[in-house]
């Protein structure tokens, strides 16, 4: 297919495939949460008084930007379906608005603290985190933040968004077994091109697979059509049998992938793996380039389940991160459950928690894991060829 066909192609994704692929779109929530069984006290947190444990929910209202208003509102409402599903007395759920900005979060964390929060879910933007965490530096308050920027976790900052490091372990590792352990790295050289390659050879530890390099390109269809001969040339003088694309279907995976495939660095010879949910848009699983290729993708039974309780509720399609409010509401509940106090040991429970995408835990680091499933493109079509472990007993196969 020439280049303006995929170009052309391109452009007519929808608006809303453009921020699901930036998100890595966001999965589906369970009706019930798991008890971790190695809660201890809860280490580091606030203790109660014996009630519902106070969780602030830091959302963007009152934001300049248009789309804020329904983000907010999408998880605020995911976040009281969690409330109502744990049952009566175990959380008390307050909302406080962040106007969508570092300053706006802090003042909102600050409020909330003062108010007896012990628990802080959200705010949405990774600097609004930041902020909010320093807000509560010191006190033993978590930040369960919607963000998935791992440079501000740590600390009392957790992100809950799916990383990219976790995606690329996961599918490193399936990749390996088949096989496929030789792995060669494309990107993007903007910022977040080099964030993409930094988080795949980060998680590449342990999976077995070898990243044989990378190789970087411009963000352009000339950018993109010089670098080809370049990734063909490294795959093959590093014996390299899996390449794996870090961009996007709103971007440049359309383009990369067809070119690289009609210049014999795909299919079979170097298999693709993606960073990215390829079927966001579900158009783009007809795409010839991804025919063959692997993409990790949470277990879609807990997203439809989800899905359908939210429009049964509120009469509407939920956010595709609003599943990020229930999951945060169903861990901190878990605990609260449990007679744990909500806190660092509590909260990094190695058991981890059911969620809205399978089971995933927040890591002592401020990081997350989540149990993905490995998808193959076959047929234009998503066909599940290692479903998503359904605890963290094992990683797959």
């Amino acid at each position: 297919m020439a280049f303006h066909r995929l170009r052309g192609k391109l452009l007519s994704f929808t608006r809303a495939a453009r921020k699901l692929a930036a998100l890595g779109a966001a999965s589906a929530a369970l009706a019930a949460c798991a008890v971790p069984s190695d809660v201890g006290s809860g280490g580091g947190g606030v203790q109660g008084d014996g009630g519902p444990v106070k969780v602030a929910l830091l959302v963007p209202y009152g934001s300049a930007r248009g789309s804020d208003a329904q983000v907010a509102r999408s998880l605020e409402n995911a976040a009281r379906l969690a409330v109502g599903d744990l049952g009566a007395g175990t959380v008390a759920l307050d909302v406080y608005p962040t106007q969508g900005t570092p300053g706006g979060a802090q003042a909102a964390a600050a409020e909330a603290l003062a108010a007896g929060a012990q628990v802080i879910l959200g705010p949405l933007y990774a600097d609004n985190a930041a902020a909010a965490g320093v807000a509560v530096s010191g006190t033993g308050v978590p930040v369960l933040s919607f963000s998935n920027n791992t440079d501000i976790a740590g600390g009392n900052v957790w992100v809950l968004g799916n990383t990219f490091q976790n995606t690329a372990r996961r599918l490193l590792g399936f990749a390996a077994r088949q096989g496929r352990n030789r792995v060669l790295v494309t990107h993007a050289t903007n910022e977040a091109g080099q964030i993409a390659d930094r988080a795949v050879r980060a998680g590449a530890a342990g999976t077995g697979a070898q990243i044989t390099g990378s190789v970087g390109y411009d963000l352009s269809q000339a950018g993109i059509t010089a670098a080809v001969p370049s990734i063909r040339a490294q795959a093959e003088s590093t014996g390299s049998n899996a390449i794996f694309l870090t961009g996007n279907t709103a971007g440049d995976l359309p383009v990369i992938s067809q070119l690289l495939t009609e210049a014999g660095a795909g299919g079979e010879t170097y298999r693709f793996l993606g960073l990215t949910r390829w079927d966001v848009p579900a158009e783009a699983l007809a795409l010839p380039g991804l025919q063959g290729g692997y993409f990790a993708r949470p277990d879609p039974g807990p997203l439809g389940q989800f899905r359908a309780r939210y429009r049964g509720t509120y009469g509407g399609e939920p956010h595709p991160i609003a599943n990020l409010a229930y999951d945060g509401m169903a861990a901190i509940g878990a605990v609260a459950a449990s007679g744990g106090t909500v806190g660092r040991r509590s909260l990094t429970a190695s058991s981890g928690f059911a969620g809205t995408g399978g089971a995933f835990r927040l890591m002592p680091d401020g990081t997350n894991e989540r149990a993905l499933a490995v998808a193959q493109v076959l047929n234009s079509s998503a066909q599940v060829v290692s479903p998503a472990p359904s605890s963290f007993g094992g990683s797959g196969s």
